[in-house]
């Protein structure tokens, strides 16, 4: 099989949760080699959290395949000790901590640095690692906010819609994911490694270049009334008659005459961009007079970007998403989700792998350091490692 793309890198991932993990996925899909370092306690928080497969965090299994976990106390000398000692061969390190926290720690970039220039230190916080509120805590739900995102959602006089998927999380491990791949590319080429500051914040902002671009062209439309999220009735959302819902997206000419010819209303042509709601409702009306079979059976074959809002289940049954090899079934033999793979994966090497356990391969991974059997026992008794059972 042909090494993938990151084979040979070693990425050190200290961040929990989603962010940083996402960010670690993807790199390890790539083929890098991703070790989790882990406290003793209970390591990354989502572990546990529910919903639960045969006891595992859903969410962990879908973040985690593939990695390793090394669980060390780095707030004991001989823990930073260790750590140092693996970072000094690592091409990247992840890390999500409130700013200032791994500098405490002795284990920040300059401290890396030291033993490793070459080294890619990609830090992953709520507002980065400098400005007023940067030792702010805060969720995804916070950054949209912030961001504008989360006062844009949703239908005009109602609350915003919390959106489905952590746009924040997300959006700030892909660029992640992006800066470590274009410095190891630089570390490459010139020797020198170079600290990532990633801000979720920044992140879910860059998000709104299109919102924002509205807005400098005078557009204050507000929440479902903008251009892109309910202002026109050819790129809105209806109800058919039957409660499902129908998406039109017919912004180019050409897609909304293929829909008004599909559906037998060459009338509504001059009402593709109407902001009237009088306008509106019409459509409403119109797509509130079939039900959902028979606009599917309407539309089937034509060119009008316009269908029938599924559900999750009828998603992981699309056969466009099974064609393109989307979704990874969870190992045989032990608890595991289905997975989305990213888009960058080569569809001929999809595979998955378990989820390590907490620790799992501490002793491996130490072992290869030159440490000992009998020192692994002196430094697990004195709560500085903890080995896998």
């Amino acid at each position: 099989m042909k090494p993938k793309p990151l084979a040979g890198v070693r990425v050190l991932d200290l961040s929990r949760l989603l962010p940083g993990p996402l960010c670690t996925l993807i790199l390890a899909d790539l083929g890098a080699e991703v070790i989790k370092i882990e406290d003793l306690e209970g390591g990354d928080y989502i572990r546990t959290w529910a919903p639960l497969i045969d006891g595992r965090g859903a969410y962990f299994l879908a973040l985690n395949p593939g990695k390793k976990s090394v669980s060390i106390n780095l707030k004991a000398a001989a823990g930073k000790e260790i750590f140092l000692k693996l970072a000094a061969a690592a091409g990247v390190i992840v890390e999500s901590f409130r700013p200032g926290t791994v500098e405490r720690l002795g284990i920040g970039y300059a401290a890396v640095r030291a033993v490793n220039p070459r080294v890619v230190y990609c830090s992953i916080s709520g507002y980065g690692q400098d400005g007023p509120d940067r030792d702010r805590a805060g969720h995804d739900l916070d950054y949209i906010a912030r961001s504008g995102i989360l006062g844009l959602s949703g239908w005009p006089d109602s609350r915003p819609s919390i959106p489905p998927v952590q746009i924040a999380d997300l959006s700030s491990a892909m660029y992640a994911a992006a800066g470590i791949l274009a410095y190891l590319r630089e570390a490459e080429r010139t020797g020198e490694g170079r600290s990532l500051d990633i801000g979720m914040l920044d992140s879910a902002l860059s998000w709104m270049i299109m919102p924002v671009a509205e807005y400098s062209a005078g557009e204050r439309g507000g929440r479902g009334r903008l251009p892109l999220t309910g202002k026109y009735p050819c790129y809105n959302v209806f109800r058919t008659r039957d409660g499902r819902d129908i998406s039109l997206a017919a912004l180019e000419p050409k897609f909304w005459r293929a829909f008004c010819k599909a559906v037998g209303r060459e009338d509504l042509l001059p009402l593709q961009f109407s902001e009237r709601p009088e306008d509106l409702g019409l459509f409403e009306a119109l797509f509130a007079g079939r039900s959902a079979a028979e606009w599917a059976t309407l539309l089937e074959g034509t060119d009008s970007c316009c269908g029938i809002v599924p559900s999750l289940g009828e998603v992981l049954a699309d056969p466009q998403i099974g064609h393109r090899g989307l979704l990874v079934a969870p190992p045989p033999g032990g608890p595991g989700v289905i997975r989305v793979g990213h888009p960058l994966r080569d569809r001929t090497e999809r595979e998955d792998k378990a989820c390590p356990g907490h620790g799992e391969h501490t002793a491996e991974v130490l072992s290869a350091l030159g440490i000992s059997g009998p020192e692994m026992d002196g430094l697990e008794a004195a709560g500085v490692i903890r080995r896998g059972r």
